[in-house]
């Protein structure tokens, strides 16, 4: 059975949801289940909802088909109700990358994961372009990233029920102010530029797959700079959950980002920075590739 791949998109119509088809085709979700005005209201839906789209996508009515050139996809959740969640230093050779920018030899696996938070402001489409923010930071690096999607509310869910919490899963780039973060002592500032933390293109829901050993990597003008597997997270996406949600109410719609594998730029040799006009290609295996590019 192939995988769902829900969207949201807009056109001269406005913003909806739907199913991405093969052959560059849409199925407007708007006119073949009018109830699934939002991706947020498809979350919460009755669980019979998915599987009714799952049949509409097999057989799509062609009312509610339109081609993929004629449509704009934005991010799945293009205003997330709350911060976007964020997991640090969660992959072994990233920490040890950055600890050797301080001059640290020998790193230590953190005890704990180490959340922090992106503004819900950040979130923008694929092909979106992110600003360089030029005279704000001088070292914008980029972050290729799973992302939960919660699914179910939940607090104190313990970890052997986690995954029936997550909805689904998309890509997320937590393009980051290096500077900034450092200047600043904690990782908010750094991390909640405007426009900078592209999402998508897809979400697919959890029941199509098994997230727990995909391949993760990040293409820089082409270049590969990051390539791992998210089997190999300290904390992987069960452990999140339980940690995040210890006395903290989870609520449908939430994104949490599980964060990324070694290769970023600042900790190259000699480090690398991004600049205007380049392309990063952010690819998860089984939810597809997220492109974006640096502008002004």
């Amino acid at each position: 059975m192939a995988s769902l791949k829900l969207i949201t998109f807009s056109d001269a119509a406005g913003s909806r949801v739907g199913v991405l088809l093969d052959g560059g085709r849409v199925l407007d979700l708007a006119v073949a289940i009018p109830p699934a005005r939002d991706m947020l209201a498809l979350i919460e839906a009755p669980a019979g909802v998915l599987s009714a789209i799952r049949s509409l996508a097999a057989n799509p009515p062609a009312a509610a088909v339109l081609p993929l050139a004629s449509v704009t996809l934005e991010a799945p959740i293009p205003r997330p109700r709350r911060n976007v969640f964020c997991v640090g230093r969660n992959y072994m050779d990233h920490v040890a990358e950055g600890d050797r920018t301080r001059g640290i030899t020998t790193s230590e696996v953190p005890k704990f994961p180490q959340f922090f938070t992106k503004a819900p402001d950040t979130v923008i489409a694929p092909d979106a372009l992110v600003p360089s923010h030029t005279g704000i930071t001088q070292w914008l690096d980029y972050e290729v990233e799973l992302v939960a999607v919660i699914g179910t509310a939940g607090r104190d869910i313990p970890k052997d029920r986690a995954l029936d919490h997550v909805f689904g899963w998309t890509i997320a780039n937590d393009v980051t102010g290096r500077d900034l973060q450092r200047r600043h002592g904690q990782w908010f500032k750094g991390k909640s530029l405007d426009r900078s933390c592209p999402m998508g293109p897809v979400i697919i829901p959890a029941a199509d797959l098994d997230a727990s050993d995909l391949a993760i990597g990040l293409k820089l003008n082409g270049e590969q700079r990051q390539s791992s597997r998210t089997s190999k997270m300290i904390f992987d996406v069960k452990e999140i959950i339980h940690q995040l949600s210890a006395g903290f109410t989870l609520l449908p719609g939430d994104v949490i980002m599980t964060g990324t594998p070694e290769g970023v730029g600042y900790a190259m040799v000699p480090p690398q920075t991004m600049k205007t006009g380049d392309v990063m290609e952010l690819t998860i295996e089984g939810i597809g590739t997220l492109t974006n590019t640096i502008g002004d």
